[in-house]
């Protein structure tokens, strides 16, 4: 018998000028007649951590029943088209005091940081980071944090008796090292796939209107007639997609550039929702690509005094989570969840559309979602608002819910392990979460 099918190397890459752009799992990666498992294809694990800052309205999130096949709670509706993986987890705390840098800082360490306003803080690796050193070595970025609010401006005390190192990002790769988050999307672009020249000469690259992509436009096309045509058009809409995401961040530079009084740097939205989605999409292109494995997002930031006029919402939202059990706010803060959720959905989408070996995205994933706050009235250590979706927990529509209350190291414990990362424990843990 005659095997011609050609194989492609799983790091390969289109090069142009001052451009390196990864490629998408293709057939031609997979060598004919070889078991999936022993291919490019193999499943990769990925991990993700997204965070919603002061609380949740419970009542709207937690389902009614516990085990398999609950339904839906209102704030959690938007996730339906992924329910069958979907795994909620109820009862896990966090320890100590009510406070927002506590809240923020114990969500993925499942430690109590230590009280302070200078610069000896100190916490515990997060699980993303413990994730990150199991799974992120073969990638070029073993972990990506982003957020939507720039905190480079926030030093010193920014809780009462708590550094804001606490507060300013999710990711600590060791407990004295905080992992910085990046808010513009252009800046998480160029991380991903280079820029040529200096800060003047990108400017006068962007005024020209160019596309970085334009550079490896040679060697694509040299790809383009040796792959097959599944591959062809797997190559083009993958390309396509990065143009889009660069057009749109063109657009708001040129939007910005004309507009004095706008603060935010450079390539960051003036609209919330285009922002958030901007983000979500370069998440997903680098677990696409394989870039990266594991990443943080701050959806917002914990006492955030951002307003959300496009839900008729006036108030901040650190505001209206001190509803002081009045219904008009705790609706309005419902309504703020809600959407959330929306926006997290649309990333579930596109992860669940991408092919990825023999699945996708979504299937090869953990995405958690959650606060380390659930009554943002009191500030509450619990129960903990946590969701977790994508295949790689196994088995979803479940509503795990612990019998006692539970640390929430315990469950990072469990996702250590799904992971293959050796711990003997996760901040506070007392155990595992069986998931």
């Amino acid at each position: 018998m005659f095997i011609s099918k050609m194989s492609l190397p799983r790091r390969t890459f289109l090069r142009g000028v001052g451009a390196t752009v990864a490629l998408p799992l293709l057939d031609a990666m997979v060598p004919a007649l070889t078991a999936v498992g022993q291919t490019a294809a193999a499943p990769r694990l990925r991990f993700g951590a997204i965070y919603v800052p002061n609380g949740i309205i419970m009542n709207q999130w937690t389902p009614a029943t516990v085990g398999s096949g609950f339904d839906l709670p209102p704030t959690l509706q938007p996730l339906q088209p992924f329910q069958d993986k979907l795994t909620v987890v109820s009862n896990t705390y966090r320890g100590g005091e009510a406070d927002h840098a506590v809240a923020c800082a114990a969500w993925l360490s499942g430690a109590v940081p230590k009280k302070t306003e200078g610069q000896d803080f100190r916490l515990s690796m997060t699980i993303d980071q413990i994730v990150a050193k199991q799974v992120g070595a073969g990638s070029a970025f073993p972990s990506i944090e982003v957020a939507t609010e720039d905190f480079t401006g926030y030093v010193g005390g920014c809780s009462p008796g708590y550094s804001c190192a606490y507060m300013n990002t999710l990711a600590w790769a060791t407990p004295t090292t905080p992992l910085p988050t990046e808010i513009n999307p252009r800046v998480v672009f160029k991380r991903l796939f280079g820029r040529p020249g200096t800060d003047a000469q990108r400017a006068t690259w962007l005024k020209r209107d160019r596309s970085i992509l334009d550079s490896i436009t040679e060697d694509a096309n040299d790809l383009q007639r040796v792959i097959g045509a599944q591959d062809r058009l797997r190559l083009t809409q993958y390309l396509d997609n990065l143009r889009e995401i660069e057009r749109r961040i063109q657009l708001t530079e040129a939007q910005n550039s004309t507009r004095a009084d706008i603060a935010a740097p450079v390539g960051v939205p003036e609209s919330y929702e285009e922002h958030v989605d901007l983000l979500f999409d370069l998440l997903a292109v680098a677990y696409q690509a394989d870039l990266s494995r594991v990443f943080t997002f701050m959806l917002a930031r914990e006492a955030s005094g951002k307003s959300y006029p496009n839900l008729g919402i006036t108030d901040t939202h650190h505001a209206i989570s001190h509803h002081g059990e009045k219904p008009a706010k705790i609706a309005e803060h419902a309504k703020l969840n809600l959407y959330h959720i929306t926006l997290f959905s649309k990333f579930l989408e596109k992860l669940a559309a991408t092919p990825d070996g023999d699945g996708s995205l979504l299937d090869h994933a953990a995405i958690f979602y959650g606060s380390g706050m659930s009554n943002g009235n009191a500030h509450s250590d619990g129960p903990l608002p946590v969701i977790a979706l994508g295949g790689a927990l196994g088995k979803g529509h479940r509503h795990i819910k612990t019998t006692e209350k539970a640390p929430i190291g315990n469950l990072w414990m469990s996702v250590a392990d799904k992971f293959g990362a050796p711990v003997q424990t996760v901040g506070d843990s007392t155990g595992e979460i069986s998931l």
